[in-house]
Order: structure tokens, then C-alpha cells, then sequence
């Protein structure tokens, strides 16, 4: 009988039991493959992948835990019941009984992800976890165009940028924004809220071109789960991830949600200036409310009158807004300035920028400028209707263009590039715009996301940005060409002033008897491998290891060596699983230093190319 012989009518055991692929998933089922990849995206069922692929290696596998949950996700009972009921509809079609499918229309189910926002993520930080690719999703949608065959609505393209302009508009107004990259695909910006830092893609402001080798309905039904896809009165706001981290940061700092735009704003396509601009606004109207009231009416308030529901109070206090003012948000109850106060990062960001006024150019990328800037203090216009301020503005510091030549400047403002902005922003000083002006090639634009010191090349105007913001801190660091190793020295910081005299001499002294302590070690060790090889050659020929002995230190191995056999004694010791896996690490290794001294090669010839 063979090892793994299993009778007719056992029970399956191991991976045959625990695995199941996925035609048998949608057999079991009984929905077709399109239902089937819908429902794993809104359930967050991914495929897996066993270590013995019982059915073999052309088919993919799931869970069968996860497959029995989706028997009984009542999403799956509403998904039947639509597909029976367009049935109906395309009966009523089809006998030309055009009353009944006009009220079939009219009374077409559906559903709600709401049950699914909370079981996939019942604590805020797990939605806060898992927005990186939420919020690409709906930047990338809010910058496409509208095109019906593909399913892709003009409201829904609305949709996606005004979520997106929500979440900037939060991100901005409390200062979370950390990190930002120009690169090919778009702009990365990175934000820390909670301590979970959420990093996300933009699409640059092009004409998009929409391949024809890309699966849309997949897209879409992971945009479904992402966006707010109704909303509905004032009392009931249908739920999914963006639209319920949205409600949740706003009523954090005590904002209406969801918010109510300007209309003249918004036609003027200026939707994230709106938002911040009613925080500011709003906020000086909440206070110069709160101050005009006394003691006694507050008391009288909380003793004679009606307990007001809180939704109430602030309907009454929209009422009470007038129609024409430049905001966006009508809801604002509290100034959500003083978040955070205590956290030294937010307040390194919001007094970043807060000396400079900026005005930006037709050219430059508008809608990445009004999100960076006010996000680190600064104050910022635009060439346009519905601008806080105009181009003439004498108080401007900095003009953000693009362009080579100019029909008029100011002397008493400085003209840069956009480059300018984000390096400074991840730098956080305010860097020298010499190397920033206009019609002058710009620095290299280094990523924030990379590790330098962990990739092993340091780029030279990484150095000198380093030097800055040592400077900008007050913070000592060696001169140019001193390395480590020149650090570990007394003798060479004491030439360089960066220590006294006396520490100097300390520091010397503890160096000489670190280096005795050394010596005398490896005197030890040496003994210790003689005595070694003497009684090792002692029942062969004695004279050969007197002569052995007198040769000395000459015929001792070299420590080196001896370094070397043991490692490759522990490689040979070591299980093959390990072993295998060392030597991805020193390929990986190798792969590192092969780009680093390709990075060195190219620079040394741009610099050659230079003189």
C-alpha cells in the first residue's frame, strides 16, 4: 500500500484539506468568476500560496476558512437578489411592458459596504494602516478622464477629487505632512497621523491616455470599496474607507462632515484652497463669538434652556452664515490650530515656512504647491480669479516660476524654481536659493525615502545640505575630508578645534591603554596557538619542531587565515536552508556595492566632463 494512500469516504487531511483553488472555490459558491473577484476584494481575500500545491502549480489557491466565509457573507445574498431582479427588468424589456420595468427601475435594489468598513477594520489606526493604497487609487481616478465605455463616470471622477481635496485639506491644516518626491510617475508624499505614516502617489497634472491592456471592473471595484459612493442628507452618510477616515479626522478637530463648498470657489476649480481658507476664516468667527459671550448667559443657557442636539446647534450656526463668504466649509465649530502643540515634529513643519508669502506662476504645478506650502505655515496665491492676493502684492518674498524669462520682476521678491519648495520641505531649513534661480540648472532632487548611509554612496549635495542644517542647529561637525576614522583620533580633533586640550590628553591616554590591553592580546593568542602546534608535532620528530619553534613569529599563521577557515568551517556546519539563504545576502550585498561604484564611475565622468 503506498505511503500516502488515502481510502475512498476519509476525511482530506493537511494542504488537500486546508487549501482549495479557485475553480472549486466558484463551483462551491455557484457565482461566476467577475462576482467571485469582487467579493475577495471587498472581503480582503487574497489568493495563498501553499508549500505543496496539491492539484499542481497552473492554479491558484485559497483558503478554505476564507471561502466558507464568503458562503455566508450576506453581501452575497444581496448580489443574487440584484441579479434576479434585473432579470425582471429585462423580461418587462423584452415583452415591451414599459410601466412595469419603469417601476422595476425606480425600485432597483442595493447595498452598503458599511458592515464591511467595520469588519475589516474595527479599530481607526488598522484604516489608518492600510490608506496608502487608498489614497493612490483615488488620486489616480480623480486625474483621469471621464469616459463611459470603460465605466468611469463623470461624477465619479468629481468624486475621487473631492475626497482627495478633503483628505489635503485635513493633512495641510494640521501640519501632518512629512516627506515629499517629484519623480516620473508622479509626486509621493508622505503624512504621520497617529504614528502611522501614510505614504501615496499623485499622478502629475497631464493629459492621462488609458491603456487597453488594463482590467478596469478590477480597478473600479477596488475604487468602490475606497470612495464614498453616496452622499445622502444631513443625518446619514453612507460610509467607505476614505469617506469614513475622512469623517473621523474632521470630527477629531471638531469639523463638520462632509463639508459644504463655496460655490464661487469651487467653479474656479480652487476646491483645496476653499477648504483651508473656511478653517481660517471660521475659526476667527467661532472666537470672536466665544468671547462675546459672559458668564451669566452661560449660565442661564445651561440652566433654563433646552437641551440642544449638537447637529442642531451647528445647522443654526450655518443659518447664521452668510452666502457670499470666500470659504468652503459651512460646518466649523472649533479653531484645530492648537493640535498637537506638544509634538515637536508638527511644530518644527508649521514654522517652516511661516516667513515667506508666496505667489506661483501660471506654469508650476498649482494644486501640489497650495497643498505643500500651507501644510509647513507658509501663505501662498496664484496667478487667477478667487486668489487671496494679486501678483503686485509688495509683501511677496518668493515667486515660484518655471519659465526662463520674465515680463517684469521685483527686486524686492526672490524668483525660484519649484525644485525649491520640496527640497526645502525635506530638508526642513530654508535652503540657499542661489542654485534655485531662475534659467540655472537646478541640484539633484534627492529622494527622502532613501537611506544613504544604508545604501553606501552619499550624494555630495546630500553633504552639503547636512553641513546646513548642522549649521541652522548650531551643531559642530568636522571639516571637509575628515572621515571616521580621523574621528576616532584625539591628536586630529584637537588640530581641527573641535576639543580642548585637556580632553585631548584624556582621550589619548585612554587610546594608549586601550592599545597595550590589544597588544597584549595578541601576544597571548599567539602563544597560545605555539604551544598548540609543539604539542601537536610531539610524538613526531622533535628536531623538526625545535626548528619550527625557532623560526618564530615567521612561521605563525596569520590571523586572518585563521578568520577564514572559521567561517568557512561554520558554512560547512551550516543546515543548506541557511546556507542558501547567506548567499542571497552576499549576493545582495555585492548587487549594492556594484551600484554604488557604478554611481561613483558616473559621477567621476560628470565631473571630468565639467572641467
Amino acid at each position: 500500500m503506498p505511503k500516502h494512500y488515502r481510502p475512498a469516504g476519509k476525511k482530506k487531511e493537511g494542504n488537500a484539506a486546508r487549501y482549495i483553488t479557485r475553480s472549486q472555490s466558484v463551483k462551491y459558491l455557484q457565482v461566476s468568476l467577475s462576482l467571485f473577484r469582487k467579493l475577495c476584494i471587498l472581503k480582503g481575500i487574497f489568493p495563498r500560496e501553499p508549500k505543496k500545491k496539491v492539484k499542481g502549480n497552473h492554479h491558484t489557491y485559497y483558503h478554505t476558512k476564507d471561502i466558507l466565509f464568503l458562503k455566508h457573507e450576506p453581501l452575497l445574498e444581496k448580489f443574487r437578489e440584484m441579479r434576479a431582479y434585473e432579470k425582471k427588468i429585462k423580461k418587462a424589456v423584452s415583452k415591451k411592458n414599459r410601466d412595469l420595468a419603469e417601476r422595476l427601475l425606480t425600485r432597483k435594489p442595493s447595498y452598503t459596504l458599511d458592515m464591511l468598513i467595520r469588519e475589516r477594520y474595527p479599530k481607526f489606526i488598522d484604516a489608518l494602516r492600510d490608506l496608502d493604497d487608498c489614497l493612490s487609487m483615488i488620486h489616480l481616478f480623480a486625474a483621469l478622464p471621464a469616459v463611459e465605455r470603460e465605466k468611469i463616470p463623470v461624477n465619479r471622477v468629481h468624486n475621487c477629487r473631492r475626497l482627495g481635496h478633503e483628505w489635503q485639506a485635513y493633512i495641510s491644516r494640521t501640519h501632518r505632512l512629512r516627506k515629499t518626491f517629484i519623480s516620473v510617475k508622479g509626486i509621493y508624499y508622505q503624512a504621520e497621523i497617529d504614528g502611522q505614516k501614510i505614504t501615496w502617489l499623485t499622478p502629475h497634472v497631464l493629459q492621462q491616455v488609458l491603456p487597453d491592456d488594463v482590467d478596469y471592473n478590477i480597478m473600479l471595484t477596488f475604487l468602490e470599496f475606497y470612495e464614498a459612493s453616496n452622499i445622502c442628507t444631513y443625518h446619514y452618510l453612507e460610509l467607505t474607507l476614505l469617506a469614513f477616515v475622512n469623517f473621523k479626522l474632521y470630527h477629531s478637530i471638531n469639523v463638520k462632515y462632509p463639508p459644504i463648498l463655496d460655490s464661487r470657489l469651487e467653479a474656479l476649480a480652487a476646491d483645496l484652497y476653499a477648504l483651508s481658507r473656511y478653517f481660517d476664516n471660521r475659526a476667527s468667527t467661532t472666537d470672536s463669538k466665544a468671547a462675546s459671550l459672559t458668564e451669566s448667559d452661560v449660565s442661564k443657557d445651561l440652566g433654563e434652556g433646552p437641551n440642544y442636539d449638537e447637529s442642531e446647534l451647528r445647522m443654526a450656526q450655518l443659518q447664521q452664515l452668510s452666502s457670499n463668504e470666500p470659504g468652503a466649509l459651512m460646518h466649523l465649530v472649533q479653531n484645530a490650530a492648537e493640535i498637537d502643540e506638544d509634538d515637536p515634529e508638527t511644530r518644527e513643519c508649521k514654522t517652516l515656512l511661516k516667513d515667506i508669502k508666496v505667489f506661483l506662476s501660471r506654469e508650476v504645478p498649482r494644486e501640489s504647491l497650495l497643498f505643500v506650502i500651507p501644510a509647513f505655515g507658509g501663505i501662498v496665491s496664484w496667478d487667477g480669479e478667487g486668489a487671496p492676493f494679486k501678483e503686485t502684492d509688495q509683501t511677496i518674498t518668493h515667486q515660484i516660476v518655471d519659465r526662463p524669462t520674465q515680463g517684469h520682476k521685483f527686486l524686492s521678491r526672490e524668483y525660484v524654481q519649484p525644485q525649491w519648495i520640496y527640497d526645502c520641505v525635506n530638508a526642513r531649513i530654508l535652503l540657499p536659493v542661489e542654485e534655485y534661480v531662475v534659467g540655472r540648472v537646478p541640484p539633484p532632487h534627492l529622494s527622502p525615502f532613501v537611506d544613504n548611509e544604508a545604501e553606501g554612496y552619499v550624494p555630495e549635495y546630500a553633504e552639503t545640505i547636512k553641513r546646513l542644517q548642522a549649521a541652522a542647529r548650531k551643531e559642530v561637525l568636522p571639516m571637509p575630508g575628515v572621515g571616521k576614522e580621523d574621528l576616532d583620533d584625539p591628536q586630529n580633533l584637537l588640530v581641527e578645534g573641535v576639543i580642548d586640550r585637556a580632553e585631548a590628553i584624556e582621550a589619548t591616554e585612554k587610546k594608549r591603554k586601550m592599545s597595550v590591553l590589544q597588544k597584549q592580546y595578541h601576544d597571548e593568542l599567539k602563544k597560545e596557538i605555539r604551544s598548540t602546534q609543539i604539542s601537536a608535532a610531539s610524538d613526531g620528530n622533535k628536531e623538526s619542531v625545535s626548528e619550527h619553534v625557532d623560526t618564530g613569529e615567521d612561521s605563525l599563521p596569520d590571523l586572518s587565515q585563521i578568520t577564514k577557515d572559521a567561517d568557512s568551517m561554520s558554512n560547512v556546519l551550516m543546515p543548506r536552508k541557511k546556507q542558501k539563504l547567506l548567499k542571497a545576502m552576499k549576493i545582495g550585498q555585492e548587487r549594492k556595492q556594484a551600484s554604488v561604484d557604478r554611481l561613483k564611475e558616473r559621477k567621476r565622468r560628470i565631473d571630468e566632463g565639467k572641467k
